[in-house]
Order: structure tokens, then C-alpha cells, then sequence
């Protein structure tokens, strides 16, 4: 039945225009507004829909990961750009913010303004 459809995800955050200067500023993303919602444009034709949602709570897990090829020098830039890493329990950070861990992805998680998880990662 959705074969050929072209699904797209979305998320909430509970100040669209702080969420528009968060993602196209800070984190250099392509971002249009249209019917008061925001479309951030992913390499590959990806979208994704930001909606308002005046009782916004963030989601406890990530939803946007963004794959990179130095994990490194994006945490740096991002750093730089004000961008704050979290630290989560069981897991060992370094003193960037990044998980190093055998076997799996290196991996950095940061917050959008409205408290939204997301994260850089570099595959092994």
C-alpha cells in the first residue's frame, strides 16, 4: 500500500521562529515555512515537518541523527556555533561530549531549542 509513497517525518517544538533560526543559522540547514510549519531540507531530497505545538514536551530518545565523516570537526563547529553536547548515564564521553565506544558509532547528542534530542555520528 505505501510502496510508492514519499513519508516524511516530523517533530514538535514550542517556538517555531527560535526552532527557524536554530536549524538554518546554528546548524546551517535549508529551512522554508509554509501554513506555519517549518521543512527542513536534508541532502537526498529528505524533509523533515516542524510544527508548533504549544505544550511541547521533548521526546526522551533522539530524533534527528545527522551522519558525518569527522565527528571531531563537526562537534568542534558546533561547539563554536554555541551548540551544547549532553552527557547521558552509561555511557563514557570524552571531553568534546563524544562516545567512543568499541563497535558502534562514535556519537555526539546535542538538544534544539524547544529540548529536542539529536546527534552527530561517524560510523567506525
Amino acid at each position: 500500500m505505501f510502496t510508492n509513497t514519499k513519508a516524511f517525518s516530523g517533530f514538535a517544538v514550542d517556538d517555531l521562529q527560535r526552532a527557524r533560526e536554530f536549524y538554518g543559522e546554528t546548524l546551517g540547514l535549508r529551512v522554508t515555512e509554509q501554513n506555519g510549519m517549518l521543512t527542513l531540507h536534508l541532502a537526498g531530497g529528505a524533509e523533515i515537518l516542524v510544527y508548533p505545538k504549544a505544550d511541547h514536551t521533548p521526546a526522551g530518545f533522539t530524533v534527528l541523527n545527522f551522519p558525518v565523516d569527522d565527528i571531531d570537526a563537526a562537534v568542534e563547529e558546533l561547539t563554536n556555533r554555541g551548540v551544547r553536547f549532553e552527557r547521558y548515564p552509561g555511557f563514557t564521553h570524552d571531553e568534546k561530549g563524544i562516545v567512543r565506544e568499541s563497535g558502534g558509532p562514535q556519537i555526539a547528542w546535542f538538544t534544539d531549542p524547544a529540548g529536542n534530542v539529536f546527534s552527530v555520528l561517524q560510523e567506525p
